[in-house]
C-alpha cells in the first residue's frame, strides 16, 4: 500500500519566460485549452488532450529548459509531507503557500529528480483567467 493518496490529476510544471505567448503557442499549435492565468502568482495552466493531466507554466526571467516537474494534485499536503519526511523523503525547504489558490511542496526521488505536491486551496479555477 502507498504511503500517501494521490489525487487523480496530474501537472506538467514548466519554466517560461512569457506565460501568456507560451499559452497561446500551446493552444495554437497543439489545440490545448487555456484554463487560467494567475498574473499575482506568475502562473497560467492548460489543459492537455490527456484528462486530468495539466501543463503549468511558471513565468521566470531566466528559465530552466528541460527542467520538468510533475506536479501530482493531492488533498492534504501537510499530513501527506509529514509521512514522506518520516519515510526519508527529502523536500526543498518549507512549503509554499498562495493563499487562496494553492499549497506546494518539492520533493526529491532517489535520483534527485525534483517532484511536487500541490493542494489546490481555490477549488476550481478555469474561470480566472
Amino acid at each position: 500500500m502507498a504511503l500517501v493518496k494521490l489525487n487523480e490529476t496530474i501537472t506538467i510544471a514548466l519554466s517560461v519566460t512569457n506565460r501568456h505567448k507560451s499559452a497561446d503557442w500551446y493552444r495554437e499549435i497543439l489545440g490545448f485549452e487555456v484554463l487560467y492565468h494567475m498574473d499575482e502568482a506568475g502562473w497560467s495552466e492548460i489543459a492537455t488532450n490527456t484528462e486530468n493531466v495539466t501543463i503549468g507554466l511558471g513565468e521566470h526571467t531566466k528559465p530552466a529548459p528541460g527542467n520538468s516537474v510533475p506536479v501530482f494534485g493531492i488533498a492534504d499536503l501537510d499530513s501527506a509531507r509529514g509521512k514522506m519526511e518520516d519515510a526519508g523523503v527529502r523536500f526543498d525547504g518549507p512549503t509554499d503557500v498562495v493563499e487562496g489558490m494553492v499549497k506546494t511542496a518539492t520533493f526529491y526521488d532517489p535520483d534527485n529528480n525534483a517532484l511536487m505536491l500541490a493542494e489546490d486551496l481555490a477549488g476550481d479555477l478555469s474561470g480566472a483567467a
